[in-house]
Parts: C-alpha cells; sequence; structure tokens
C-alpha cells in the first residue's frame, strides 16, 4: 500500500516556500507516494506547475484560519500517513486540524521566515502575539523544521523552543526542471550578442526585497559602464519602482516585466545577478543562479545568504547600502568570477530523503 502523504499551505501564489512546497509534491509523487497538495485556497501562478500525479485539494477558504473546519474534515476522511506544512499561521492551522481531527497523522510544521522580523515589522496585533503562538502549540508537532540556520537560531530565541529540536532542512532549489528550462530559448532584445550586460534581480515586488536599493546600486554602477538592469516578479511596490526609475533617469536601462513562468533561460543568460533583500528565510533564488553558474552579488541580511556563500565573504555587502552594492556588482562585471561551490544540500533529492525521515515514509 502506498505512503500517502499530504503537503498543507495557504495558496499557490508565488513565493520561495509555495515553490519549495510544488517540488516536494512533485518528488514524493515521483517515489511512488499517494501526495495531496491541500490548499486553504487553490489559486497562484504555481497551480500550473503542480505534478499531474499530486491531487489538488482546494478547501475554499478566503483566509487561512477559514480553512479550519474544511482540513480537520479532510484529515478525519484521508487520514494521511504524514502532513507536512509551511509558513507559521498555515502551521498554527495544521496543528489545530490533527488535534480537532483526532487522527494519527504525523505532523511536521517548517518555518520559511526569520519570525522576529516579521513579528517586529507587523503593526497587528495578530502577529505580535505569533511568537507566543509558536511557543504554546510548535511542541504539538511531531516534528519542527526550519529551512536554514538563520531561521532556526531565530525560531529559538524569539519563542524560547529549544534549537535542539528544530531540525534545518534546505528547500529543494536544484532540481533536472531548473537546468531544462534554463536552456530554452529567449528572444528578449537585450540578451543578443553584442548588447550591454544585463544585471538581473528576480523576487516579489515587495519591501523586504528591497529593490530601490538595487535600481539605486544600479544607477551608480550605469554612470561608469554600459548596463543594464531586469527586475522579474510582481507585487505592490511596482508604482513605487517605476517612480524611482524615472526619477533616476534609467527608463532606457531598466525594465520591470512582471511575474515570468520561466525566470532561469533569463538567469542562465545575465552577467550578474543581484539579491538586494532586508530579510530571506533561504533565497532559492540566489541558490539557483549559482547552480546555473551566474555570478552573484548579495546583501548579508538574515538568513540564508551568508550560509549559501559560505567563504566568499566579499559578495556579501551591508543591507540597505547602495554604494557598496553597486562596487561589487562593477567588480564582478570587471572580473567575470564564476564560483564552484557545493550545492548538494540543496537538490531535491536531499530534501526528499530529510522530509521523507521527518514526515515517516521514508523509503
Amino acid at each position: 500500500m502506498k505512503a500517502h502523504v499530504a503537503l498543507f499551505l495557504p495558496s499557490l501564489r508565488g513565493g520561495g516556500a509555495e515553490r519549495a512546497m510544488v517540488n516536494l509534491a512533485r518528488g514524493f509523487a515521483e517515489r511512488g507516494l499517494q501526495v495531496d497538495l491541500v490548499l486553504a485556497r487553490a489559486e497562484g501562478p504555481y497551480l500550473s506547475e503542480v505534478h499531474d500525479g499530486v491531487r489538488v485539494v482546494d478547501l475554499g477558504s478566503k483566509r487561512v484560519l477559514h480553512s479550519l473546519p474544511g482540513l480537520v474534515r479532510y484529515l478525519r476522511k484521508e487520514r494521511p500517513d504524514g502532513m507536512l506544512s509551511a509558513m507559521t499561521h498555515a502551521n498554527l492551522i495544521a496543528i489545530w486540524a490533527r488535534r480537532l481531527a483526532g487522527v494519527k497523522t504525523r505532523l511536521v510544521v517548517s518555518e520559511h521566515s526569520i519570525l522576529s522580523i516579521a513579528t517586529e515589522n507587523s503593526r497587528s496585533l495578530r502577529a505580535k502575539l505569533m511568537p507566543w503562538f509558536v511557543r504554546r502549540f510548535y511542541p504539538w508537532a511531531d516534528a519542527v523544521v526550519a529551512v536554514s540556520r538563520g531561521v532556526a537560531e531565530d525560531l529559538a530565541a524569539r519563542t524560547g523552543l529549544p534549537i535542539g529540536i528544530i531540525r534545518v532542512v534546505y528547500n529543494p532549489a536544484i532540481t533536472p526542471e531548473l537546468f531544462a528550462k534554463a536552456e530554452e530559448p529567449l528572444d528578449h532584445p537585450w540578451f543578443q550578442p553584442g548588447e550591454p550586460p544585463v544585471i538581473l534581480g528576480v523576487g516579489r515586488l515587495v519591501k523586504a526585497k528591497d529593490f530601490p536599493t538595487l535600481i539605486r546600486a544600479f544607477a551608480l554602477v550605469r554612470k561608469q559602464v554600459a548596463a543594464r538592469l531586469m527586475i522579474l516578479g510582481e507585487g505592490n511596490e511596482r508604482a513605487k519602482l517605476e517612480v524611482l526609475v524615472r526619477e533616476l533617469g534609467l527608463e532606457d536601462d531598466v525594465v520591470l516585466p512582471g511575474f515570468v513562468d520561466n525566470p532561469y533561460k533569463y538567469m542562465k543568460r545575465a552577467r550578474v545577478f543581484v539579491l538586494s533583500s532586508r530579510r530571506e528565510g533561504l533565497p532559492a533564488v540566489l541558490i539557483e543562479a549559482l547552480a546555473l553558474g551566474t555570478p552573484v552579488v548579495s546583501t548579508d541580511c538574515p538568513s540564508g545568504p551568508r550560509e549559501i556563500l559560505r567563504g566568499c565573504d566579499e559578495l556579501l555587502v551591508p543591507v540597505g547600502n547602495a554604494k557598496a552594492l553597486a562596487h561589487a556588482i562593477l567588480w564582478l562585471l570587471e572580473n567575470q568570477s564564476r564560483l564552484s561551490m557545493e550545492l548538494s544540500s540543496y537538490t531535491l533529492p536531499c530534501a526528499l530523503a530529510l522530509y521523507g525521515e521527518v514526515l515517516g515514509v521514508g523509503r
């Protein structure tokens, strides 16, 4: 009889956690497991990437909290052997649902972001109380996973959970599809022979990604060399970023194409990849760029970049420092440094083995 595993999260609206769960679902299905991708609301661009062997269960809830009754019903009916949830508010719902359902499903909750920053930067009472909820209810889960050591250490410090009960499992950023998609044709005129080098950023257009600093850094770069900047992604900061581009007179050299299904063919052909974030859990795009051989520079934000770029301090710059970021980009443009790093910890087989172990469905 096939082992049955469920993966629960709010939606597939785009982000590192969502992409990781889609990859894990596919990997488990390809290993012969029965896999359900249970979503509070089945929406988002990653829906089209769900493997044919994975069943999508739509709980039809506008908010994650409202998905609790539906998740309880699902667990009572399907009784999966193991369930993995992702992101703090969804983790709490999964914990409560398992308790209310009264089933023996093994539950693993996973943290993908820095809890302390998320709570301190929020004005909502719910967010401020989240560390208390985590401390109170995470012990009800069978295992707690963090996607980087930085996330694990912050979670323990912020909530009082013993660091020893938090296991680090890196997201499966490197998959066979990554390399296949990177080789697909790219007909954008900026990537034609003889054109200026393209500097690339990828991520949601939100404050945490700090693309204004990247744009200001590019303005400094542009004063010294011919280059172009492309930022792939969509979000609520688009209008502000477009205003900044106009204010700096960069309309001809900066483009924001929005969300694209395949960012890897751009990543493969970019001269430099830049991560400008103020905070991350584990930045998959940085790992993907490294895997594709693209020179990278990153802010030394909490957490992930320092773990990924271990021993390469010259590629890490202070958060929010446009001048330092520009200097690092110029250095890469002049030197074309390509890193050879050990990235096996970020592969899908590695993640599947570790998650299979903690879920009790290892083979």
